[in-house]
């Protein structure tokens, strides 16, 4: 098998491309969800792309991980597009203004690594590698996240950017707005989880379904 030749590999190529110009043309530190999502992602499948010409196969790596990646970059994805830009439309940004080299990176680490993310976890293998038991496994890092951040603010508050995201700032609305807006994430990022675990298995189970017989005359 010649993987140069293989769509899958070329795809990872382009998740690591789109990672690594993300980051690399913002200015954004890793406090940010968005910034460390994408590093686990542009990790994820750097390794893959190594492991796939290293041994000459079109299977990536570790799928929990690869499944792990997919939940934190559909996170990054709805939460920007939803929750902070509010539905807008992210492309007049992108061709004018003195922000255009911010905006295209927003404009990968939100959408064009989300997408593509999510695309490879749909339709590239190995697939039905998952399972519900690593669903509280992969909300782990979410929600220390958000542990992480809310003991950092409490405890050092001098800290520049304490609070990264207006959910986790109490100034104005108090505690209990925040923790309702984390009990509230926190549900939906396991039906997110779960439908990440759910499409896999059952994309599996259709390819692999009996075709009827057809009727002897």
């Amino acid at each position: 098998m010649n993987i140069w030749t293989r769509p899958a590999l070329w795809w990872r190529l382009a998740i690591v491309l789109s990672a690594g110009l993300g980051l690399a043309l913002g200015t954004s530190s890793l406090v940010y969800f968005t910034v460390e999502s994408n590093v686990i992602a542009l990790g994820t499948f750097a390794g893959a792309v190594y492991w796939m010409v290293r041994r000459g196969t079109v299977d990536a790596p570790a799928p929990r991980l690869r499944g792990a990646a997919t939940l934190y970059l559909l996170i990054t994805g709805l939460v920007a597009h939803i929750l902070l830009n509010h539905g807008a439309n992210p492309l007049p940004g992108l061709t004018s203004g003195p922000d255009r080299l911010q905006n295209w990176s927003t404009f990968l680490l939100h959408y064009t690594t989300p997408v593509m993310v999510l695309l490879d976890w749909l339709l590239l293998s190995p697939r039905n590698a998952s399972r519900w038991r690593d669903i509280p496994l992969w909300l782990a890092f979410p929600l220390g996240y958000a542990a992480v951040t809310m003991a950092r603010a409490a405890l050092f508050p001098g800290f520049e950017n304490k609070y990264p995201y207006f959910f986790f700032d109490p100034t104005e609305k108090g505690y209990g707005y925040v923790w309702l807006q984390i009990a509230q994430l926190t549900v939906e990022f396991v039906v997110l989880a779960a439908l990440v675990v759910g499409l896999d298995r059952l994309g599996t189970r259709l390819r692999r379904a009996p075709q009827p017989l057809e009727q002897v005359p």
